[in-house]
């Protein structure tokens, strides 16, 4: 497909300037796949199948089948870190990060936009006597898959709470589907993860009791250099559940800078065009789509094409 066929916006024909285009053209080598008339396909990196990236991928994924400008092809893998990993060896072409990995990382990753705030979930057994972060010390705590993006929050979570996760507690890693079990038949006493509100295959407060992490967001911004948000994970999300303050970090959608720009104008066209139709179900109401949130990536530089686009959506 053409430049000029990706390039239409609502109400009218592209604005992309020769120079931008041309740059791109001279430093990149187009990583993604069709000739002809067919749409490129983009390969995202979406973390594990159920989680809350796999679940934005296949809504980009049906929403781009319906555009016809790009294909979306969503590659399951463990999270942000390996997602990174695989961008920079050009495995995928796009991929899902929690920003504060993308941050701590030395990627040359170009951002489409500021997407979905991820929650950080500390739980334990309802009758457990813990009751803060402090109080995992000696125990065995469950910090999610390897290679995510999550277990990374959770080590600077628990390293600003005084603890290091390398000999004050037993560590192991697991999907949230396979760390729940454990959890509940006592073979370990809390379990992190990351997430969305709510969590599928969380059962909250039935046999999970959440801990409160909110207060340490503060800290872990000044400790890491990275903006942490102090959220709040609202009464009853969870039905019978209290409200809990926890740490919050937006994820990003990623760009290979050797991805297409036109590819990279369509996938930022379709956040925009079906902005009703990509809002997973995790994702209490934050719409991602106002201009000024989709442009919030933090010190990871927008894509040139993914700010064209913008602009030619709201002027």
């Amino acid at each position: 497909m053409s430049d000029s066929a990706l390039d239409r916006r609502r109400g009218g024909g592209g604005r992309a300037t020769l120079s931008r285009r041309s740059l791109f053209a001279l430093t990149a080598a187009f990583a993604v796949s069709g000739c002809g008339d067919d749409p490129p396909t983009v390969r995202l990196g979406a973390a594990r199948v159920g989680g809350l990236f796999y679940e934005i991928a296949e809504l980009l994924a049906a929403a781009a089948a319906e555009a016809g400008t790009v294909r979306i092809e969503p590659v399951a893998t463990a999270g942000s870190q390996m997602n990174l990993d695989r961008l920079a060896r050009g495995e995928i072409d796009i991929a899902l990060s929690l920003a504060d990995t993308a941050h701590a990382r030395a990627t040359d990753a170009l951002a489409i936009g500021r997407l979905y705030e991820a929650y950080l979930y500390l739980a334990v057994r309802p009758d457990s006597p813990i009751q803060r972060v402090e109080d995992l010390r000696g125990l065995r705590v469950d910090l999610g898959v390897a290679g995510s993006g999550a277990t990374l929050t959770a080590e600077r979570m628990l390293r600003t709470a005084g603890l290091d996760p390398a000999f004050d507690m037993t560590i192991s890693n697991r999907q949230l589907s396979d760390a729940a079990p454990k959890l509940y038949a006592g073979e370990v006493d809390a379990i992190l993860w990351g997430g969305g509100v709510p969590t599928p295959g969380a059962d909250i407060p039935a046999r999970m009791r959440l801990i409160g992490t909110g207060d340490l967001a503060a800290a872990m911004t000044e400790r890491y250099g990275y903006a942490y948000d102090r959220m709040i994970i609202p009464e009853n999300a969870y039905p019978g559940s209290p409200a809990v303050g926890t740490v919050g970090v937006p994820n990003l959608l990623l760009a290979s800078p050797r991805l297409a720009y036109s590819a990279v104008s369509a996938v930022t066209e379709l956040l925009l065009r079906y902005a009703d139709r990509v809002v997973p179900e995790q994702a209490l109401g934050i719409h991602f789509l106002d201009r000024r949130w989709l442009a919030g990536t933090g010190n990871i530089p927008m894509h040139p094409a993914a700010m064209e686009t913008l602009r030619d959506w709201h002027g």
